[in-house]
C-alpha cells in the first residue's frame, strides 16, 4: 500500500447517520473526541406517547443541545437532499443503527461510508443481532466497523471486536455494553481513516461457512410467544434475548373459567424451592412425587415460587407483568394474584 499523507483530525469532515439510544454513544464520542462532524442525519420525528406528540429521536436531541447541523429527509434519493449533501462536502459518512442508504448516499464520500453493527459479522446479519444472538445461546458476540456495499450488512470489515455473553446477562444489557464497545471501536475506525491505515478484509475470505451463517431478521410481536414444548434451557434464552423489549408473552389460561390473560416474561431461572426431576416416560418428578403434566402447566405455592413445565423439566418465572398492570417480580405477583390448580401458561 503506498503512503499516502496523514490528514489532521479537524480536516477530516464526517457526516453521523443514526437514530436511537445505541447511536447517541458513538455520536457523542466523537464529539467529545473533537472530532469534525459537520452535520447529523436522522428519522423524521415521529408522533410518540398518549398524545402522539412529534417526538425527536434520541440522536437528534443530542445533536441540537451541541449545536450540530440536523438533517432529516422523509427520501434519501430526493434531489433536494441529495444537493445538500454535496454542498456539506463530506470526507466521510459514519453509520450506527439508522436505516439502508442507496448507493447514491454511501458511495459520495472520498474516504467511504462505515457502518457499526452490533454482532460479529458475517454472523448476525439483520435487524436483531442482540436478541438473536442470545436467543440463540451463543456464549460471544461483539461490534463489527464495515464499510457499505450493495448488499445489507455484507461490505470488507475493518475491526471487530468481542465480548463474552454471560448467563445473567439480558438485551438490555448486552445491548448497552456493546453500546459503548461500539463508540470505542468507531473511534479507532475513524482514526484509521484518517491515518490511512485502513486494511478492510471481504467477508467472503474470512473462514466461515456460508451454510452455516446466523441470521438475525427483525423481530415481530408474534415471533416473541414463548413456546412451552421447547427445552428449559431454550426458553431461558429466549426469554432473555427478548427482555426487557419487545418482551417474550404468553397467555394464562385457568380451566372452568373464559379468563385468559396475556402475561409478558422478563427473567427467569432453573428451579431453585422444588427439587424436580424428568422421567423416562416423559412426566416429572416433583417433591419425590411422580406427576404427569402438560408443557406450560404451572407449579406453584401462590408464595415464593412460580414453576412452569417445560419439554425438559421445570423453568422458574421470577419478573412478569400480566396485561394491563405494572411488572413485578414473582412473589410480589403471587402476593396480589392466586393461581388455581390446572391453571398453566399457553
Amino acid at each position: 500500500m503506498s503512503k499516502l499523507a496523514v490528514m489532521k483530525k479537524e480536516d477530516l469532515r464526517i457526516l453521523f447517520m443514526g437514530t436511537p439510544e445505541f447511536a447517541v454513544e458513538s455520536l457523542k464520542a466523537l464529539v467529545e473526541n473533537n472530532y469534525n462532524v459537520v452535520a447529523v442525519i436522522t428519522m423524521p420525528d415521529k408522533p410518540a406517547g398518549r398524545g402522539y406528540k412529534l417526538q425527536a429521536s434520541p440522536v437528534k436531541q443530542y445533536a441540537l443541545e451541541k449545536g450540530l447541523t440536523v438533517l432529516q429527509p422523509e427520501k434519501l434519493k430526493e434531489e433536494s437532499f441529495l444537493t445538500q449533501l454535496k454542498e456539506l462536502r463530506i470526507d466521510l459518512q459514519v453509520v450506527v443503527a439508522f436505516r439502508m442508504l442507496p448507493e447514491v448516499v454511501w458511495s459520495m464520500p472520498s474516504k467511504g461510508t462505515f457502518n457499526l453493527h452490533s454482532s460479529l459479522l458475517p454472523h448476525y446479519r439483520g435487524a436483531a443481532p442482540i436478541n438473536w444472538a442470545i436467543i440463540n445461546g451463543e456464549r460471544e458476540t461483539g461490534v463489527t466497523t464495515f464499510f457499505l456495499s450493495h448488499e445489507i450488512d455484507t461490505g470488507d470489515i475493518i475491526f471487530r471486536e468481542k465480548t463474552k455473553i454471560d448467563s445473567t446477562d439480558n438485551a438490555e444489557t448486552l445491548h448497552d455494553r456493546l453500546m459503548v464497545m461500539g463508540a470505542q471501536l468507531v473511534l479507532k475506525t475513524v482514526d484509521a481513516v484518517i491515518n490511512n491505515t485502513v486494511m478492510s478484509i471481504p467477508q467472503d475470505e474470512l473462514d466461515v461457512n456460508k451454510n452455516e451463517l446466523k441470521p438475525a431478521p427483525k423481530i415481530f410481536k408474534d415471533d416473541c410467544r414463548v413456546n412451552w414444548n421447547a427445552n428449559t434451557e431454550e426458553i431461558f434464552n429466549f426469554i432473555r434475548g427478548l427482555s426487557p423489549y419487545p418482551a417474550a408473552w404468553t397467555e394464562l389460561h385457568r380451566p372452568g373459567t373464559d379468563e385468559i390473560v396475556r402475561v409478558k416474561l422478563f427473567a427467569s431461572m432453573l428451579p431453585e424451592e422444588v427439587e424436580f426431576a424428568t422421567l423416562k416416560d416423559g412426566s416429572i418428578k416433583v417433591n419425590n412425587e411422580a406427576i404427569t403434566l402438560e408443557n406450560g402447566s404451572i407449579i406453584t405455592d401462590n408464595k415464593s415460587y412460580l414453576n412452569v413445565v417445560t419439554a425438559s423439566g421445570l423453568l422458574s418465572i421470577t419478573d412478569l407483568q400480566l396485561s394491563g398492570k405494572k411488572r413485578m417480580n414473582n412473589i410480589d405477583f403471587l402476593n396480589g394474584y392466586k393461581l388455581g390448580e390446572g391453571d398453566y401458561f399457553e
